[in-house]
Formats: structure tokens, C-alpha cells, sequence
């Protein structure tokens, strides 16, 4: 029997409950949250008692701000900002020494590695093709000296 009467009841409020009533009821309950955070937040701010206490406290605050501003050490702290400045170009330098140097390092080895692998041929071809080139060009040099000295 209870359970019919609950079918019932259940039955009854479906159908006096629609989408449209849904709506209704949930606007009204936002408007009337509204209206009581409007009124506690209006009504509290205006009473004397937290006023007043509400100024302490904000002295309060400004007091202790300006404390902890009295504390930082300015000085020291620009004085650490230079020193890791100074460092930091001091270290960039010796970087781009470090750059060179290592790829300085870098090409002898590979020139190390080539030479070691490579055979004996190419070697000699290669000595040969330098010896000409440096001929070739002492012979241009002496050319120069010798055309540029008669013309004086």
C-alpha cells in the first residue's frame, strides 16, 4: 500500500512539475541568494564597530608592510646584483675562449683521424699537388717583384 501511495504522489508531482516550473523555481531561489549577499555585504560594511576595526587592522597591515620594506637590505642586494653581473661577462669571455680553443682542438683531430686513415697514395698525391701550388706561387711573387722593381 505504501508503495502505491508513493507511485502516487511521485506521479502527481511529475505532473505539476515541468521544465517551466523547474526554470521558476530556480530563479527564484538565485534571486533571493542575491539579494541576501547584497544586504550582508551592504549592511556589514556600514556599522560602526567593524569600521572602526576594519581601519586598525588595515593600519595594521600598513604598518607591518612598511617594516618589511625598512628591512630589505637595498644596498647589499645591488651591491650582489653587480658582482653576478661582472661575473657573468667575466665567464662569457673565457666561454668564447673556451669555443675557439675547443674547436681549434676539434679540427686537429679530425685532421689527425684523416690522416691516419687515409693511405699513403693519396698522401703523397696530396703532398705533390701542395709542393706545386707553393712553387706556383713563389714563382708569381718573384714575378711581381722582379715586373714591379724594373718598372722603377
Amino acid at each position: 500500500m505504501e508503495k502505491m501511495q508513493v507511485q502516487q504522489w511521485w506521479r502527481s508531482v511529475k505532473s505539476r512539475l515541468s521544465y517551466k516550473n523547474a526554470t521558476i523555481i530556480v530563479c527564484l531561489f538565485n534571486t533571493i541568494t542575491v539579494l541576501l549577499l547584497l544586504q550582508g555585504f551592504f549592511f556589514s560594511s556600514s556599522s560602526s564597530s567593524i569600521a572602526s576595526s576594519n581601519k586598525a587592522l588595515h593600519r595594521h597591515i600598513k604598518e607591518c608592510e612598511e617594516i618589511r620594506r625598512a628591512m630589505v637590505p637595498v644596498d647589499l642586494i645591488r651591491r650582489v646584483r653587480e658582482i653576478t653581473e661582472d661575473e657573468y661577462v667575466g665567464t662569457e669571455e673565457s666561454e668564447a675562449k673556451d669555443v675557439k680553443q675547443n674547436a681549434a682542438m676539434d679540427l686537429v683531430s679530425r685532421l689527425n683521424n684523416y690522416r691516419s686513415y687515409s693511405d699513403s697514395g693519396s698522401t703523397k698525391a696530396l703532398e705533390e699537388w701542395r709542393k706545386r701550388k707553393m712553387e706556383r706561387a713563389r714563382q708569381r711573387s718573384v714575378g711581381k717583384n722582379g715586373t714591379s722593381n724594373s718598372e722603377s
